[in-house]
């Protein structure tokens, strides 16, 4: 399907992908390029790379896709970067959780012989790093790509036939609906996650030391606390109205329970639970 392809930050979503792209032989050459030879040489032992670069020109000479997996407060400076040394015909995505006016941004800035398509595969693990890495973390997942009318339309099949290769199903959303949606689904849950890992270090709370009587339900809660602080600080203030419509809503929904519980309304409580718990089934489906 490529030639090369580069991947830039080979972390978990990097480094999975390359996994899957060289499982599935759809590419001859995988690249990657990063900041800390360490990490990238940890890629190259698991095989989630065929070999690095230290210099961003370099790293995306011959590219014929170039993958952006680093966090989203990255991707303009680095597209800026990479403008002037594309190939012609070089195709450049990313698989940032936040879309919205990145996309037009980002498509302006690449040079007439190359294309910008908006991708995101929502899939991940609560830990980071290359050596989280795994050549199946897309198989099944949900990958949304994000064309606006300035995309075209040969770079974007050639991406959804990428993610396709390597087991994603993929759907197209416009860029603004993808953050509004996400913002709710994704965005707001780490949001609570790491609000209730913050919580227990409260005055009110800590001196008792809470975590040491946890259990399954507080680890598999905020299981994904343990995510990249830096990516998720990124996503949270690239959609920042959307995060905080969220904040909102799930703040009144948080007042409704508790006083439901202040009146003592158990028939209440057990309608919003009973709600809940078939929302949850439809999830898991």
């Amino acid at each position: 399907m490529f030639n090369q392809v580069t991947i830039i930050g080979v972390g978990l979503i990097g480094g999975s992908l390359g996994l899957a792209l060289k499982k599935k032989k759809v590419v001859k050459s995988v690249v990657g390029y990063g900041r800390r030879r360490g990490a990238l040489n940890k890629a190259v032992s698991i095989q989630a790379i065929d070999r690095y670069c230290l210099t961003l020109p370099k790293a995306i000479k011959d590219a014929d896709l170039v993958c952006l997996t680093t966090p989203v407060g990255t991707f303009e400076s680095l597209c800026r970067i990479m403008a002037p040394h594309l190939k012609e015909g070089a195709i450049v995505t990313d698989a940032g959780s936040v879309k919205g006016a990145l996309v037009k941004t980002l498509t302006n800035l690449m040079p007439e012989h190359a294309s910008f398509v908006g991708g995101h595969p929502i899939a991940g693990r609560e830990k980071s790093g290359v050596m989280a890495a795994t050549g199946t973390l897309y198989k099944g997942c949900r990958t949304i790509l994000t064309p606006i009318p300035e995309t075209n339309r040969d770079a974007l099949k050639k991406v959804k036939a990428l993610w396709e290769a390597v087991g994603a199903n993929v759907f197209e959303l416009d860029p603004f609906d993808h953050d509004r949606i996400l913002s709710f689904v994704s965005h707001l849950p780490h949001v609570v996650a790491y609000a209730l890992m913050e919580m227990l270090t409260h005055p009110r709370i800590a001196p008792l030391n809470p975590v040491e009587y946890s259990a399954g339900g507080l680890r598999d809660f905020t299981r994904i606390a343990a995510s990249s602080p830096e990516m998720w600080r990124d996503i949270f203030l690239a959609n920042k109205d959307a995060v905080v419509e969220g904040i909102d809503i799930y703040q009144e929904t948080l007042e409704k329970i508790k006083k439901k519980i202040l009146i003592n309304d158990g028939a209440g409580l057990i309608e919003i639970f009973n709600r809940a718990n078939d929302i949850r089934e439809q999830a898991i489906r």
